[in-house]
C-alpha cells in the first residue's frame, strides 16, 4: 500500500498535508486475509448482532470491495448467517450474528489476541507516513513565538533562545531554580504545535501482533469539515477521500513526570488481551514530549537518558516485541527535558553535547518581576501599586536576601484574595494584607 500526499491543507492552513489514500480492495489493507477474519469474529462476538454497515464502521473498512469480501467468505463458511434482510437497503443493511461454529471459531481468535478495535496499518505504512509528516513540520518565526508566549515574561536573551531550538525538532535541555516558568514555557510552546495536525492510524500491526497508537487521552481529534449534501441532510466530507483506519489529530504534546519508568519506554503488552500499547515517545511521534521534573524519576536520571542517546541522535527508535523481535520505528519527536536540579548532578558533559539546545531560566530582575506582578494583579482583580510592590520587595525579599521568582506573584495575590475575603476589604498591594499574605506563604529554610 502506498502512502499518498493530496493538496488538502492542514489545520494551520499553509500547506498541503498527508492524507492516507482510500482503500478499494482487501489487497490494499496490508493485512492478512485470515487475521481480518479473526478481527470480524471478534467483533461479532463482543458486540453481537451487527448491520455489514455497523461492521464496516467497527473495522474501520469500506464494505464496498473489502467489508463484502469479508462478511461473504464468513457466510459461505457458515460462521455468519443473516437475521434480518431489508432488500431496499442492500446488503450492506443486513443484520448478521456468528452461528454456533461461528461463536466457536471466535473463541479461538480470542485465545490469540482480543483485539476488536479498528483493523491495523501495516508497521511499514505507518513508518513511511510518519517520516512524509516530520518533513511537514511548521518551522516558527521570531514573530510566531511572540506571539505563543505573549503571556510570559521572559529576558530577551532567553527568548531569542527558545524558537532556535523548536525548529530544531529534537531536544531542548530547559534547567534552572524552581518556580520561573519551565514547564509554562514547555506548555506554550506544545500548545504552538497543536496549531498543526497529522494523521496516526488507530493501531499498527506487526506480524500478526496489534500495538494500539491512538489514545484518547494524549491524542485531540480535529472535526473533519462536513457540508449538507442534498435535501434529506446527508452530510459528505469535504476533504479527499481517505484510509478510515487513520484519524487526524492535533500534533500531540504530552508531559510526563515522575511516574515515567525505563519500562514505559518500550511496548508495553498486556498478557489478558493480548496485544499492545504504544510507549509514550511514539504516542508522542510527529509532536513534542516533555519530561517534567527530569532527575525525580523512578529510575537514575542517566540511565533514563541513555535509552534516549540513539533515538536523538539517529532519529530512529529500537523496541523489542514480548517474542524477542525488533522493530525500528522513527523518532520524531521533540524532547523537552526540564529540572531543577544543577545539570551536573544528572548527566555528563558527553551526553550534554548530544542535547542540541541547551537554555537555562533563571529567576526574573527587579523589571520582569514588577511586569509579572503588574499583570497577575490585573487578572486577578488585586489593586496594584507601585508603592505596595517596593513595600514587599525591600521587607520580603531585599531584608531576608530571598531570591526572586516568576511563580511568586501568581501566588502571593492568591492569598491576598484569600485573606482580603475572610476579613471582607478589597484586595490590593496594602503593607497588612502583604504582610499577612507572605507570612504563610514563605518558609525560612
Amino acid at each position: 500500500m502506498a502512502v499518498a500526499a493530496t493538496t488538502q491543507t492542514s489545520a494551520a492552513g499553509a500547506r498541503p498535508a498527508f492524507v492516507p489514500p482510500a482503500l478499494e480492495s482487501l489487497t490494499d489493507t496490508g493485512i492478512p486475509f485470515l487475521w481480518l477474519l479473526d478481527l470480524a469474529l471478534r467483533i461479532f462476538y463482543f458486540r453481537g448482532y451487527l448491520t455489514g454497515n455497523q461492521l464496516a464502521d467497527a473495522m474501520r473498512l469500506p464494505f464496498v470491495g473489502v467489508v463484502e469480501d469479508i462478511v461473504e467468505h464468513l457466510k459461505k463458511e457458515k460462521l455468519l448467517e443473516v437475521k434480518t434482510a431489508r432488500h431496499r437497503i442492500g446488503v450492506s443493511g443486513f443484520v448478521y450474528a456468528l452461528t454456533g461454529a461461528g461463536i466457536q471459531r471466535a473463541r479461538e481468535a480470542l485465545e490469540r489476541t482480543q483485539y476488536a478495535g479498528p483493523a491495523p496499518v501495516p508497521l511499514q505504512v505507518y513508518n513511511q507516513a510518519m517520516r512524509h509528516q516530520a518533513r511537514h513540520r511548521t518551522v516558527v518565526t521570531e514573530r510566531d513565538m511572540r506571539q505563543a508566549l505573549r503571556h510570559l515574561v521572559l529576558k530577551e536573551e532567553v527568548f531569542h533562545r527558545i524558537g532556535p531550538a523548536v525548529n530544531s525538532g529534537q531536544s531542548i535541555f530547559l534547567y534552572g531554580p524552581p518556580g520561573n516558568g519551565k514547564t509554562t514555557i514547555s506548555q506554550a510552546i506544545g500548545n504552538y504545535l497543536l496549531r498543526d495536525t497529522i494523521y496516526i492510524p488507530y493501531s499498527i500491526y506487526i506480524d500478526g501482533q496489534v500495538v494500539v497508537l491512538f489514545d484518547p487521552g494524549h491524542h485531540k481529534p480535529v472535526k473533519e469539515n462536513t457540508a449538507k449534501n442534498g435535501p434529506r441532510g446527508h452530510t459528505a466530507a469535504l476533504q479527499t477521500k481517505r484510509d478510515d483506519r487513520w484519524v487526524r489529530i492535533h500534533r500531540p504534546f504530552i508531559m510526563v513526570g515522575g511516574e515515567l519508568t525505563l519500562q514505559d519506554l518500550d511496548l508495553i503488552f498486556d498478557p489478558v488481551n493480548k496485544f499492545y500499547q504504544a510507549p509514550v515517545q511514539v504516542k508522542a511521534n510527529g509532536g513534542m514530549l516533555l519530561v517534567d521534573d527530569f532527575g525525580r524519576q523512578q529510575v537514575p536520571p542517566k540511565d533514563l537518558l541513555n535509552r534516549w542517546i540513539v533515538p536523538l541522535e539517529s532519529r530512529v527508535d529500537h523496541l523489542t516485541l514480548h517474542t524477542g523481535h525488533k522493530i525500528v520505528v522513527p523518532f520524531d519527536v521533540l524532547v523537552v527535558f526540564s529540572t531543577n536540579l544543577p545539570p551536573k548532578d544528572l548527566v555528563d558533559e558527553a551526553f550534554l553535547r548530544r542535547l542540541r539546545h541547551k537554555v537555562h531560566i533563571g529567576d526574573p530582575g527587579f523589571d520582569e518581576f514588577r511586569e509579572i506582578f503588574r499583570r497577575v494583579a490585573k487578572a486577578k482583580g488585586v489593586a496594584y501599586s507601585e508603592r505596595g510592590l517596593a513595600y514587599l520587595l525591600q521587607e520580603w525579599y531585599v531584608k531576608r536576601n530571598r531570591p526572586l521568582r516568576a511563580t511568586h506573584p501568581r501566588d502571593l495575590c492568591n492569598h491576598i484574595l484569600d485573606i482580603a475575603r475572610y476579613r471582607g476589604v478589597d484586595p490590593a498591594l496594602t503593607p497588612e494584607l502583604i504582610d499577612a499574605a507572605a507570612r504563610v506563604y514563605f518558609v525560612d529554610m
